[in-house]
């Protein structure tokens, strides 16, 4: 069995409706509670462990939450001199 993400015409949705419940006994239905609260939640997934992998390997410094507002407090301040 294969699992797929269909994207449905809302004119359309009560004919593909029809089409499922005649051929109900190779579909299966469900809605995924995930995209229903972020529809781009396997693509943010896929890029978070990218980047926590790239992390570990050492790709790329993951910087401390200290340093970070400090770099943007020092940034404010040159931008509030000018």
């Amino acid at each position: 069995m294969q699992t797929l993400a269909v994207q449905i015409q809302d004119s359309y949705i009560e004919n593909f409706m029809n089409y499922v419940n005649n051929h109900s006994e190779n579909i299966t239905i469900s809605k995924d509670k995930n995209l229903e609260l972020d529809p781009y939640f396997y693509e943010r997934r896929k890029e978070l462990h990218q980047t926590r992998n790239d992390i570990k390997n050492g790709n790329i410094e993951m910087v401390s939450h200290e340093t970070l507002w400090g770099n943007i407090k020092n940034h404010l301040k040159t931008i509030e001199t000018k």
